[in-house]
């Protein structure tokens, strides 16, 4: 097996990328990398459009259409990034319980309650036990890889999917904050009955002690439970909201000023969870929940690097609810490859 040296000397970053199986056609495999990205093709509790368990196969795909220098590390390629084989057997027991899902939701639309239906009752558990088997492959998996001293990635799928990794990461670091990118604060406690719902993803990781600070950015889309939440969470929980934030540009006020503001309450080690429908939705048109509003990609980047600029560490991320179509996955490639490099 070619040592990280020998692949470094035969690789020629200026060549078209080629079809094998990891992203951007890079050459390394688990061994020599030291980003190891994890795609997790699962969207059983989607409540809205699906196809964001085909994102990680759409980023793989499109990753190959993108040039190697990034202006942010130029030789970040050379680190090594490996994207592990989408598992079949996750993407296989998403497409059997989405229906399963289905049914439940199409219940609760009806206005009835799914205790008053053994059945459903039965499938709901059912359901959140396969969530709790994803999360915890996911965790299994990110352990092994952090133990190895490698950075871990991960790419959904809907917003669920990176909770074994946050998990992960809290047996690992004993006090870090989330930089949450969305157009929802995904706070919802069993959101439509789902213990592990894509709209619980944050009501469930704040449940680990070792995230002491969640910064949300671009929420426009919000319960008044959830509201309810952030103001009684003592400061754990700061959310800029997207009409806000615009409020503040429009009056004149740098975005950078605004990044600086924002990463200021952030403590020193950070995982950046990045649903993609917190951008312009020009961008991931196909998203699971798409909202008017939201960033320019080229505004998260400016945060990220104020993050580093800031002497902050970036120690893992997600990249999910990138939809089923081409753009989405040339968007959403560009943004787990630019993470990669910045936590790099």
């Amino acid at each position: 097996m070619a040592t990280k040296e020998e692949i470094l000397q035969n690789f020629n970053p200026n060549e078209i990328g080629i079809d094998n199986g990891n992203l951007l056609g890079l050459p390394f495999d688990y061994e020599s990398a030291n980003i190891i990205v994890f795609g997790v093709p699962w969207e059983v509790t989607v409540s809205y459009g699906g196809g964001t368990a085909s994102g990680p196969a759409r980023v793989l795909e499109a990753s190959r259409q993108l040039d190697i220098y990034d202006f942010d590390n130029p030789e970040g390629w050379k680190q090594g990034i490996f994207m592990v084989e989408i598992p079949a057997h996750i993407q296989q027991k998403n497409e059997a319980l989405r229906q399963d899902a289905t049914l439940i939701i199409e219940h609760l639309k009806q206005g009835d309650r799914i205790e008053d239906n053994p059945h459903l009752s039965q499938v709901l558990k059912n359901i959140d036990r396969e969530c709790q088997n994803v999360n915890q492959w996911l965790f299994d998996n990110a352990t092994a890889a952090i133990n190895q001293g490698k950075k871990v990635a991960v790419i959904g799928g809907d917003h669920s999917v990176p909770l074994g990794y946050i998990q992960a990461l809290a047996q690992h670091y004993p006090d870090f904050g989330i930089l949450h990118i969305d157009a929802h604060a995904d706070l919802r406690d069993a959101y439509e009955g789902f213990q592990y719902s894509h709209a619980s993803i944050m009501f469930n990781a704040l449940q680990l002690p070792q995230i002491s600070k969640l910064v949300q950015v671009g929420i426009r889309d919000i319960c008044q439970d959830e509201i309810n939440i952030i103001q009684q969470s003592n400061g754990r929980i700061s959310t800029y909201y997207d009409p806000m934030l615009k409020q503040k540009l429009y009056a004149g006020i740098p975005w950078l000023e605004l990044c600086k503001q924002i990463v200021a309450e952030l403590p020193q080690q950070v995982y950046i969870s990045f649903d993609v429908d917190g951008l312009d939705p020009k961008l991931c048109p196909n998203t699971g929940t798409p909202v008017p509003g939201g960033l320019e990609l080229e505004q998260t980047y400016c945060l990220f690097r104020e993050l580093l600029h800031s002497g902050r560490q970036i120690i893992g991320f997600d990249v999910c609810e990138v939809g089923d179509g081409e753009w989405d996955g040339n968007v959403g490639a560009r943004a787990v490859y630019k993470l990669c490099n910045l936590m790099g």
